[in-house]
């Protein structure tokens, strides 16, 4: 019994480490002792002028927002940014500035952990402190209801700020919204935090306003660290030898103050030499752990981890697995949480609408950063600060991942590893390894310059040492194909080929039953083997390839065939793209059976068969996304026999000849963005398109008007952000 027992905690230690659960996270949240560090954000609250950098943009807004006149009601103004980004110091600077003129004034650091009636005496004290005046008597016993009260009677005719520092408690404006009143006397309210919401939940009941602190620009970060680096040597300025090193390492930093600041110090105590900073700039990771003058760094940052619920802690932990400096694709990192199932069903809302809120919240969390947001408002790829990814992959080190980069690439000790990134490492090594890579469930590959023999292990030996494996990310790998035995992977829900040589895929295909995701992209996949009609859990197909080296046109774009019985494929969310040239009709009808359908691509649609297609869309109730293109720039497309459009259409592309734009896009009222092309309408269509109240983003190119005129009333569009007319040969007047 007592073996079992053991057994069990062995276990759960285990996962907790592979989760990168540490105790240490749990033991600071609940008040234990930890050993004492420094905190270097204390600093911010006493440094002089000179030495702070790179604020005085985001100063003179704030300062703007707090001395407004016009704006009389209590006005809460959120400084929101990652830790470390300086937004202690900003609000300092900002405060020093204009306390002097409100009849009170307040700071408060709050931090993690508080309790309520401790914070309203804080908030009294501090005002009656800052008027030198003696705190009313009896606070100290005071209850919640009196401290209230006592505030609120205190405020009543003043103008009066307060900056709340360092606040992670979400509903924290819960706790002093009633005692901080809004008494038409211009109130104000900063809050510092890391997480959007915070400020989010503010809107309740005040008016808000947000600044979004950024990272240094280069120029203020490097001067930044010559201020601190060369403080008493070389007046200030950093001498020819140490410039290609300090621009390197200031790099590193990627614009964060408390990186460069803590940096900066520890080479003020060194010999300003080359080698010395050459060894600090190469083993900067290691020395981010050990040395104490920089673990304050990953202390601070590792805090905002801690405080994530467990469910966001281990998608967090994905992002190590992606190269430093590589810009996420959101839906591959999205795709890999659903396969590994980090993702927890929710009621009426898809597992891809579940994780896009948890990607959302590690963004307003100040933990992820984006990239780049299209031109309708979807985030399409994301990234973590570098100082950050040291914080992930010191938590992934007890085996939630395994990163195989360059000479590294071995396994190391005993743990066994539940997931493998192939950066610029060697496959070979891993099968030295057979114990280790037996528990693996997820490969994700980088190595776009591999050699083509390391990846031979696809070949004949994959499902022999990943029988659990779950998720297979080969994209950009070196190999044009797919041996039988991927059928053998019982477990795999994800498997992805994007732009790959493979031309062909195995009829094995159909024995992966739990397959959710297959990704072709821009492989040389034109044909679904019948098999394929097996895979009853597959909810994304994405097959098509752009060949760059035409200019723009139709045939640019090649989709895949696909077999009688795929309309079983009933769970399907997206399907890009078919080439219904290549389908007979009776398997462009099973379309309709495809109901679950967010986004649909098809290519080369004839004529004769726009009717079938249109009666099938409108089975799809939950179509998100439709894309229609003709067999060439000269062909017509028939789309007006739909009577019922799926209204909850938010994006429409059609290539190809129209008699006129269909009727039924007026009802259209959450679409977004539209785009034709090849379209050679002769009557001006804004008329049937300027009701439409959501629409970003308008795009008519490519002849898709040969009119000379188009007229655009004033009120159309009302939320119109991006409009391209591109190759319009006619258009004289817009």
């Amino acid at each position: 019994m007592l073996l079992g027992i053991k057994r069990k905690v062995c276990q759960i230690k285990e996962r907790s480490g592979r989760y990168g659960f540490d105790s240490s996270d749990i033991n600071q949240q609940d008040g234990s002792a930890a050993a004492p560090w420094y905190d270097p954000r204390k600093g911010a609250l006493y440094l002089a002028e000179a030495e702070v950098v790179g604020i005085d943009s985001p100063r003179a807004e704030l300062i703007g927002w707090l001395l407004d006149e016009k704006q009389t009601h209590r006005t809460v103004i959120s400084v929101v940014g990652m830790g470390g980004l300086g937004k202690t110091t900003l609000a300092k600077k900002v405060f020093d500035s204009v306390k002097q003129k409100f009849d009170c004034h307040a700071w408060i650091t709050v931090s993690q952990s508080y309790k309520k009636e401790e914070l309203l005496k804080n908030v009294i004290k501090k005002f009656y402190e800052g008027n030198k005046e003696a705190a009313p008597e009896g606070i100290n016993a005071m209850d919640e209801e009196t401290l209230t009260n006592k505030l609120r009677e205190y405020l009543l005719q003043k103008r009066y700020v307060v900056i709340f520092d360092d606040v992670w408690k979400v509903d924290f404006w819960g706790d002093i919204e009633h005692a901080l009143l809004d008494n038409k006397n211009g109130g104000r309210v900063v809050i510092t935090t890391r997480n959007m919401e915070v400020a989010n939940f503010c809107r309740i009941s005040s008016f808000v306003h947000v600044h979004r602190l950024k990272p240094l620009p280069y120029e203020k970060a490097m001067e930044l660290f010559c201020n601190k680096v060369f403080k008493f040597d070389f007046e200030g300025r950093c001498p020819t030898d140490l410039e290609e090193l300090s621009h390197k390492i200031v790099d590193k930093c990627n614009g964060l103050p408390l990186a460069i600041v803590a940096i900066a110090g520890l080479l003020s105590t060194k010999n300003k030499t080359i080698d010395e900073w050459q060894k600090l700039h190469d083993g900067l990771s290691s020395e981010l752990e050990s040395n104490p003058h920089l673990a304050s760094i990953i202390k601070i940052l590792s805090l905002s981890y801690g405080d994530l619920p467990y469910h966001l802690k281990s998608c967090f932990l994905y992002f190590g697995m992606y190269p430093e400096n590589h810009s996420i694709r959101c839906s591959r990192l999205i795709r890999q949480w659903i396969a590994e199932g980090v993702v927890n069903q929710k009621k009426d809302k898809t597992l891809e609408a579940v994780a896009r809120e948890y990607l959302t919240e590690l963004i307003h969390r100040s933990l992820v950063q984006v990239s780049w947001v299209d031109s309708t408002g979807r985030l399409r790829t994301c990234c973590i600060h570098d100082v950050l990814r040291e914080v992930v992959l010191r938590k992934m080190e007890s085996g939630f991942c395994h990163i195989l980069s360059g000479n590294g690439s071995t396994l190391r000790g005993e743990i066994a590893t539940r997931r493998l990134s192939i950066v610029n490492g060697s496959c070979s090594s891993l099968f030295h390894d057979a114990d280790q890579i037996s528990q693996v469930r997820s490969i994700l590959n980088f190595n776009k310059n591999g050699i083509l023999p390391d990846y031979n292990f696809i070949g004949g030996t994959l499902a022999k040492n990943f029988k659990l494996l779950k998720f297979l990310d080969f994209e950009d790998a070196p190999i044009d194909s797919i041996h039988e035995d991927i059928g053998d992977l019982f477990h795999l829900r994800y498997l992805s080929l994007r732009n790959t040589k493979v031309k062909k895929l195995p009829r094995s295909i159909g024995k992966l039953v739990n397959l959710e995701t297959l990704d072709l992209k821009q492989s040389l996949v034109f044909e679904m083997p019948v098999e394929i009609k097996r895979l009853k859990k597959l909810r994304q197909l994405i097959a098509y390839n752009h060949d760059d080296s035409r200019h723009f046109c139709i045939a640019r774009r090649k989709g895949i065939k696909v077999y009688k019985g795929f309309g079983s494929l009933e769970c399907l969310q997206k399907l890009c793209q078919l080439d219904l040239n290549e389908m007979g009709v009776e398997v462009i009808k099973e379309l309709r059976k495809l109901t679950e359908l967010r986004r649909l691509s098809v290519s080369k649609l004839r004529s004769e068969v726009g009717r079938i297609l249109c009666g099938c869309i409108e089975n799809m109730n939950h179509l998100e996304c439709l894309d229609v293109s003709a067999t060439s720039e000269d062909d017509m497309i028939d789309l007006e026999s739909m009577s019922s459009p799926p209204l909850s259409l938010q994006r429409l592309y059609i290539y190809g000849r129209l008699r006129k734009l269909p009727e039924w896009i007026k009802k259209l009222q959450n679409l977004t963005a539209i785009g034709i092309s090849w379209s050679k309408l002769e009557d001006d269509q804004l008329e049937t398109l300027k009701n439409l109240p959501n629409l970003l983003t308008l795009a008519i190119n490519h002849d898709a008007y040969v009119g000379d005129e188009l007229q655009f009333e004033k009120g159309m569009f009302p939320k119109l952000k991006h409009l391209h007319l591109m190759n319009l040969s006619g258009l004289k007047v817009w």
